[in-house]
Parts: C-alpha cells; structure tokens; sequence
C-alpha cells in the first residue's frame, strides 16, 4: 500500500490535551448547573460538542448548549498555559514530511483553539494543511472533517492513513473508507480503539515514530 498523506487528529494524538478539556468541560457544566462526572466527560472527549454536550449532561434547549460550549472554550484558553506537545511529536511530523509524504491535521477544533495547538505542536513547516470547525457542520464520528483533509491534501481515501486516539477519530475514519491508526496517549483502551477500527496501536507519537517502517 503507498501512502500518500497522513491525517493526524491534535486532541490527545499530538498534544496532551484531553484532560485539560475535561478540566474546562466539568467546570462549565457545573456553572450551568449540571456536575458531571470526569471519566463520563472524558469518555465523549473527540466528538462534536454538541453530542458532547447531550451525551454528558442530558438533553438541554439550544441556547444552553450554546452556553455549555462557550464556557468551555473560556475555561479551555485559561488552561492554555498547560497544553504541551507530546514528546517526539514534532520530529514524528517532520519524519513524514521528509518521506515526500503529505502531513495534514484533521480536526475540528475552534481556529482559536487550533492556533494554541499548532503553538504547542511548533511544526508548521511540515504540514500541507490543516482543517478546523468552520469546515463542517458535524464534527467526528461524521466523516466530514476528513473527506475535507483529504481534499485539501489531494490524495483519495486508499492513498491515507488516518492517526487518532478516540473511538470517534477511528469511526469517523473508518465511514471515509481511510486505514486508521490509534495512539494510547489521549486515554481510550487498546480494546476499543482496535474495536472501533485501528488496524494497529501505538502508545503515542514517539512511539509510532519508533516504527514508522512498519506503517508506512
């Protein structure tokens, strides 16, 4: 199989995140007042927020759903200080790049939260593209999001590999038809993300940049 581009989700696959979106979710639904439990918050991390929002704390009108999200964003760019790339994230970026192969991060995050990941990550000169939520309508596990990655890095879904490290990153990947691989480091189970689709596991990037050989 030739590999022409590789498709990273940033939340928890290249920047350890997932928990300060945790962190910046339970605060919010406390606020509005709705506790939720961390391991259920976390458990929905990697989904559009709407879904997010009504899988964790029950149905709600639009406007607190909108409310839950803003206070989320708020309480996540208080936290910003905290974000970090995981280690070898950047080189892992670089060393595909450096095969000819085309790097694009697939996510739907906020542009404002994208650019305080891509600050983290401190790689832009190995990406062909990057995506954020003003691209679809839907967020993962809807396909959207990496039918537009795959536009922009011009390849079809045989000529990709999609990294993630969420059940929703591997449906969403396996709806487009794109060969996925799943990382340990945003928390999820090997089970489950081997039975949402990943067709291997590594621990993180570093690990994954240990056996690039075997993968692409």
């Amino acid at each position: 199989m030739t590999v022409s581009a590789v498709l990273f989700d940033v939340d928890g696959t290249l920047v350890d995140s997932n928990y300060l979106h945790v962190d910046a979710w339970q605060r919010a639904f406390a606020e509005l007042g709705s506790p939720a439990d961390a391991w259920r918050i976390h458990r929905a991390i990697g989904q559009d927020s709407e879904r997010l929002i009504r899988s964790v704390a029950g149905e709600h009108d639009d406007d607190w759903v909108a409310r839950a999200a803003d206070l989320h964003s708020r309480y996540y760019r208080e936290l910003a200080p905290r974000l970090r790339a995981f280690d070898r994230a950047a080189v892992l970026l670089r060393a595909i790049d450096g095969r000819g192969i085309r790097v694009v991060l697939a996510t739907s995050a906020p542009g404002d939260e994208l650019e305080l990941l891509l600050d983290a990550i401190g790689a832009p000169d190995a990406l062909t593209a990057t995506t954020n939520a003003d691209d679809v309508e839907q967020a993962k596990p809807d396909p959207g999001i990496l039918e537009v990655a795959l536009d922009r890095a011009g390849v079809g879904p045989s000529d990709a590999v999609m990294v993630g490290d969420s059940v929703w990153d591997l449906t969403a990947a396996a709806r487009a038809h794109i060969r996925s691989i799943g990382v340990l480091s945003g928390g999820v189970g090997p089970a489950e993300l081997l039975d949402a689709g990943a067709s291997i596991l590594f621990d993180d990037p570093a690990d994954l940049l240990a056996h690039l050989d075997d993968v692409l």
